[in-house]
């Protein structure tokens, strides 16, 4: 089975760094909450749409044609997600490139860029740039006053020299050419390892999905050795209840879920299509889910052992140096690593690792916008030329994230991250699962998971897919829009009209869905509303197993299908016959679909 890798965590989401949360354990309780009556009935929900199917985010939506808008509106998360994404996976390349030097550039304070405010922690004669000598090992109460105003060398290197960061979000500045530069490389090898599709796709990611684990394992051996680092563990496992009761905490969790296992964003849907139709997606979906989650906790305490570390150097709480999103993974996990000995062979290690997680994720959106667009035209000539699709996508995702490059880059990112990307998720994901159950009907879905499996859901997946999974969506939507706080970065406050691009952002995917059910409505056939209304939501008549051998029961046609009652069977693609499959553990087998 093709499937996307394991995602960074939501609230690291844009460092994606080793996925670790940054949180303590006040979140990784709704997290796991979260985990166990969303995450893993959707997962399983949407695996099983995909798979039984054999269509893409748009083609699905035969079940219900009147919901299509729930397809485009993935379509345009997973642009959005893959714009700034690959953004990201180039900042990544950027340090990767940087740490190929026998001393990192952000370690000290002695560059041009830096600022008497400059205090590095391997400095151990001053504090402040050669001004006032300050022993690290000298006192404590002075050393925590002073590290509360420092300015570190990693932040400032990622501050003043990676991006040149403008002062507003509307002064763009420069184009940053180096940046620009490593988002071509990203680009071209995004499109390198899909142009031949799920073929080429499927064989790298056996390389991306497994590495990261190596990587993590070595900093977890190393970082457990320091000093310091139980504190660090204990702080990453401390529970603080006082927080449990906020929205936001249990909205951050949701969203991470969401985020974490690509709910929501047509990859998993797309994915599954071109599984084995009697595939049991039940278990992988199972396996999958909850290694993903347990990979993130693992990486939480890897990356809270070396900043545990790091705070036991500096004599401040743990609390003092975590941080989240790029702060998390360009400025303090990088000057964490400053303090290792060989700093420059982990620094490339872990920037290593940040490559192939986002470039893992980076194929999977970019294959389900290529299978949306294939599936939706579904031509014989586009069929041939899948690979030009690719490069077109390419080739303007590209362009599109030229401004995410400039000097204000970076409040954008964080923009499209925080809004383009977040309650349209939980949107999308209730509407789908509303949709199917009650507008298609659970026994009708309950019926196509078991000819497909040859077991019917179990009795916890149905009452998750009929009720608990869209309360618990519906009212943590609720309460995430009653305690909501304008987005910042560090002290800058966004202005109002760059949130309110945010918020257009967020309402452009699901608009998609009222839009297209209207667009829909018009145009079915029926004398009353009710009836157009009736028509436009019932399966159309090409619904059902993509394959005419795996149509039997209520899908099984009396006749033999001609063009002239109308009923014609999509052919599956090229791609989704006789190729490699990548199983969720790791096996390979061979696709047995014929066309």
């Amino acid at each position: 089975m093709v499937l996307c890798p394991a995602r960074p965590p939501r609230r690291t989401r844009t460092s994606h760094g080793a996925t670790g949360a940054t949180r303590s354990s006040a979140f990784m309780f709704p997290y796991f909450i979260m985990l166990i009556f969303c995450g893993i009935p959707l997962f399983f929900m949407e695996l099983s749409f995909g798979q039984f199917a054999s269509q893409g985010c748009l083609g699905v939506w035969r079940i219900s044609p009147m919901f299509k808008g729930v397809g485009y509106g993935m379509m345009v998360v997973s642009t959005y997600i893959g714009i700034y994404y690959n953004v990201v996976i180039c900042i990544a390349f950027y340090y990767f490139f940087s740490s190929m030097t026998h001393v990192l550039p952000w370690a000290y304070c002695n560059n041009p860029w830096n600022t008497p405010d400059c205090a590095g922690v391997l400095d151990a004669s001053n504090l402040t740039n050669g001004s006032q000598s300050t022993a690290l090992s000298g006192n404590l109460s002075h050393l925590f006053n002073h590290t509360l105003h420092r300015t570190s060398p990693s932040e400032e290197y990622w501050r003043l020299y990676v991006l040149k960061l403008s002062d507003d979000i509307g002064n763009f500045g420069e184009v940053r050419l180096p940046l620009l530069g490593c988002l071509g490389v990203s680009w071209v090898v995004v499109f390198l390892c899909l142009i031949r599709g799920v073929k080429s796709s499927g064989k790298v990611v056996y390389f991306t999905a497994t590495f990261p684990y190596v990587v993590l394992t070595i900093l977890f051996v190393r970082g457990v050795t320091l000093e310091g680092a139980f504190t660090g563990i204990m702080y990453y496992l401390t529970p603080q209840w006082d927080k449990i009761l906020e929205a936001k905490v249990w909205g951050d969790a949701a969203s991470q879920i969401f985020y974490s296992l690509g709910c929501a964003w047509g990859g998993l849907i797309t994915m599954a299509s071109y599984n084995k139709f009697h595939n049991n997606c039940y278990r992988d979906s199972v396996i999958i889910s909850i290694t993903n989650c347990a990979t993130s906790v693992y990486a939480g305490f890897v990356i809270f052992s070396i900043l545990g570390f790091m705070a036991n150097h500096l004599g401040v709480d743990v609390s003092r140096v975590a941080d989240h999103g790029p702060g998390l993974a360009f400025v303090a996990y990088p000057e964490a690593l400053t303090l290792l000995p060989i700093s420059p062979l982990w620094s490339l290690l872990f920037f290593f690792m940040l490559i192939l997680l986002g470039l893992g994720t980076q194929f999977c959106l970019l294959e389900t916008l290529v299978t949306a667009i294939v599936d939706e035209v579904g031509n014989e000539w586009i069929l041939q030329k899948k690979t030009y699709v690719t490069l077109g996508v390419a080739v303007a995702g590209f362009l599109l994230g030229i401004p995410l490059t400039s000097q204000a880059g970076i409040y954008w990112l964080l923009l499209m991250d925080n809004y383009a990307a977040s309650f349209s998720l939980v949107v999308i994901s209730c509407i789908m699962c509303v949709s199917i159950m009650y507008i298609y009907g659970h026994r009708n879905y309950f019926q196509d998971i078991q000819m497909m499996l040859g077991f019917p859901p179990p009795l916890f997946f149905q009452i998750c897919w009929r009720f608990v999974s869209p309360a618990i969506i519906f009212f943590i939507l609720v309460f995430t829009v009653i305690q909501y706080r304008p987005i910042t970065y560090n002290h800058y406050q966004y202005p109002g009209w760059a949130v309110a691009i945010g918020f257009l952002m967020a309402l452009s995917s699901v608009i998609c869905i009222p839009l297209y059910a209207l667009f829909q409505l018009c145009r079915t056939d029926g004398d009353t509303l009710l009836q157009r209304l009736k028509n436009a939501t019932k399966p159309s008549r090409d619904w059902g197993p993509a394959l005419l051998e795996h149509r039997t029961g209520r899908y099984a046609p009396t006749t033999a299908p001609s063009p002239e009652d109308g009923f014609e069977v999509q052919p599956l693609h090229p791609d989704k016959a006789q190729i490699p499959i990548v199983g969720s553990n790791g096996s390979s087998r061979l696709q047995d679909s014929r066309i």
